[in-house]
């Protein structure tokens, strides 16, 4: 039933899976993690190491809740919007036909 594209697949899933894991490792061994979470290392398979969980940390909480701030995409959005520009979204002048 299994092809060969199918196991290249399912190989390739794996190895992105693997080289998340290893990457989340080693930044929680930078930064100097618990041990518990180098232990388990496939908790980190889809959180991140430096995600605590804690809505009310300073690190991942909401800017909008803890400093009553725009966000960086809020605050680009409404700049944007203030100033026409006649421009395209890489930079480059529209020339008018």
């Amino acid at each position: 039933m299994s092809n060969e594209s199918d196991k290249i697949k399912h190989s390739r899933r794996l190895h992105q899976e693997e080289a998340a894991i290893k990457k989340q490792v080693k930044i929680a061994k930078t930064n100097g993690l618990t041990n518990k979470d180098i232990k388990e290392p496939h908790r980190l398979a889809k959180h991140h190491a430096m995600n605590c969980g804690d809505p009310k940390c300073v690190m991942c909480s909401n800017p909008r809740r803890t400093w009553n701030e725009l966000t960086m995409q809020e605050k680009r959005l409404f700049q944007e919007m203030e100033i026409v520009r006649g421009r395209h979204s890489n930079g480059l002048i529209k020339q008018e036909d």
